[in-house]
């Protein structure tokens, strides 16, 4: 018999002190990818074609037994051996079964650089929706993921080397551990950018770079937080005669020999437990240049790109998986008589979460479709895709911890549990708000897009302008915004609030043109005007929240 909130889940009568009832049960064996507005957006953006595909991903990812590898890739840390039993320096990270099975299915699925191999129109908007759906079960494993599929942009810059190492980094083969790049089947690719002393300012770096007379460089320096150690390529940043550089650094050398890549210790992190983050020592380490000398950060930046394309992806999935909890939760659970999502102010707190959700999934997959189209020369598409990439960067992520928080508490000291996963799911929250720069840089670079590059904004422009005229709150918002893209001396100071404010109006304009009218409606109601609380749960009485929440996986049925 399946155990349902109210069926018992104890009947043993030698133990039984009281019978279990009113608990939600597992939320396993369900389609992750049964959800309008993922399969709406996948439409939309031209990769409808994926959808059978899709759902059987998301099939995959709602079973027990992946839910039961992502609980144990967490639980199981991986384990850092500096040394092997005879003391010669090694440097490898072990890993649990569990993780090396999600990221076997993350490969093999295509979620890794595979689109970069695929000449069908929407190819980066199907991964983009695969990697919601798969990360939602265990973000942790997306890491490196992630870092492969953004390699590949920034490794063409040295063409010599792409066409060795791309067709091993776009395979749909994971093979796991340290060998020769060329006796691979499958690559994994990851960045080395960061130091101690700089943080985000790069220039600050003191890793340093010299020639050698066979056309090789040496490194010698340091990095303070390279994530996936036991992927087989870095791009890594040091300081050439010329200038800040990009160089490529393998794990092992094609001859077989270990590059020197010593790991000093791994993070103990918040969040992201799965995934070893590392700092790494390089001395007289064997790299090859990746773009011009003195153009490291302009040949870097395109990885940067998609891996923050991939922290907006990776937040809307968060939103959703932890939405996804909470409504299935409220579905069950009664209290004072009556079933929580029949509550009015639990269908207010639910329904403004599918709010949320709704708005940062729908413009991650329009940031995605846009980065589809750039790669197949659209400049249109690439201009919008600058500066919506930033915006979407720092408020999709920024809103991922908020939402979380709310939709943990939706289950009552259930969702404190760990056996709930809810804990999990709120320790990774803040990640993406920190990778690939935190809230200031992507504010900051907002500005810079704003101001140095005015296609991009002129793109932004036109994508906020293809809902004019549809509804008047948010006509009013942009035109008040519009002022304010005049940028100031104090441009700086109020850029948080700037940025928000873009974030807001494109997801206006998009949930307008896209979205049932009751959820353009409520969202420009609630996001755009003066008198929406700070917390969720605070959407009008007009609200019609039977037409929010039917958007709502789990929340109906």
């Amino acid at each position: 018999m399946t155990a349902t909130a109210d069926t018992p889940l104890h009947s043993d009568p030698a133990a039984r002190t009281h019978e279990v009832t009113n608990q939600a049960p597992p939320l396993t064996g369900h389609d992750v990818a049964d959800d309008p507005v993922l399969l709406e957006g996948l439409r939309r953006e031209g990769a409808g074609w994926y959808a059978d595909d899709l759902h059987r991903l998301g099939r995959l990812t709602g079973s027990e037994q992946v839910q039961r590898w992502a609980a144990e890739a967490n639980r199981c840390e991986p384990l850092l051996r500096t040394h092997d039993r005879y003391g010669n320096r090694i440097d490898e990270v072990d890993f649990h079964p569990s993780y090396h099975a999600l990221m076997d299915v993350a490969i093999r699925e295509g979620l890794g650089g595979a689109p970069w191999a695929d000449d069908r129109p929407g190819a980066h908007v199907a991964r983009a929706a695969g990697f919601m759906v798969w990360s939602s079960a265990e973000s942790g494993h997306g890491c490196p993921v992630s870092m492969t599929y953004a390699v590949v942009p920034a490794l063409r810059s040295a063409p010599e080397l792409a066409a060795v190492y791309e067709p091993l980094l776009t395979s749909r083969v994971y093979d796991p551990g340290l060998r020769a790049p060329g006796t691979k089947r499958g690559l994994l690719a990851g960045m080395g950018m960061t130091e101690k002393q700089g943080g985000t300012d790069v220039r600050a770096n003191t890793t340093v770079a010299e020639e050698r007379p066979d056309g090789t460089w040496r490194l010698r320096g340091h990095k303070w937080f390279t994530s996936a150690p036991m992927n087989d390529l870095f791009l890594v940043l040091a300081q050439a005669p010329g200038g800040l550089s990009c160089f490529l650094v393998p794990r092992v050398l094609p001859d077989g020999s270990r590059n020197t890549f010593r790991i000093q210790r791994l993070k103990d992190k918040l969040g992201n437990r799965s995934n070893a983050s590392s700092e790494p020592e390089f001395d007289d380490t064997v790299a090859w240049p990746v773009g011009a000398e003195g153009h490291g950060v302009r040949t870097i930046i395109d990885m940067v790109t998609m891996t923050r394309l991939d922290c907006i992806l990776g937040s809307a999935s968060g939103i959703r998986a932890a939405l996804a909890q909470a409504a299935h939760h409220v579905r069950h659970r009664s209290v004072f008589g009556a079933k929580l999502i029949d509550q009015p102010l639990m269908r207010n707190v639910i329904a403004d979460l599918g709010l949320e959700s709704e708005a940062a999934t729908t413009l991650a997959l329009r940031v995605a479709g846009a980065a589809d189209r750039a790669q197949r020369g659209d400049a249109q598409e690439r201009a919008f895709l600058r500066l919506a990439t930033a915006v979407g960067k720092y408020w999709v992520c920024k809103r991922q911890p908020a939402a979380v928080a709310e939709a943990l508490e939706c289950l009552g000291g259930n969702g404190y549990d760990e056996a709930s996963g809810m804990p999990r799911l709120y320790r990774d929250a803040p990640l993406n708000g920190i990778w690939e720069g935190s809230g200031n840089v992507n504010a900051l670079d907002v500005l810079r897009a704003v101001s140095r590059e005015p296609a991009s904004l002129d793109a932004f422009r036109a994508e906020v302008e293809a809902a004019a005229g549809a509804d008047a709150r948010l006509d009013e918002a942009w035109r008040q915004l519009r002022g304010e893209l005049v940028l100031t001396p104090d441009a700086e100071l109020r850029a948080r609030r700037l940025v928000e404010r873009l974030a807001l109006v494109l997801q206006a304009s998009l949930l307008v043109r896209h979205a049932p009218p009751a959820v353009s409606d409520a969202f420009c109601a609630s996001r755009l005007t003066p008198d929406h609380g700070l917390a969720f749960g605070t959407l009008s009485p007009a609200t019609d929240l039977a037409a929010v929440l039917s958007r709502v996986p789990g929340a109906t049925g």
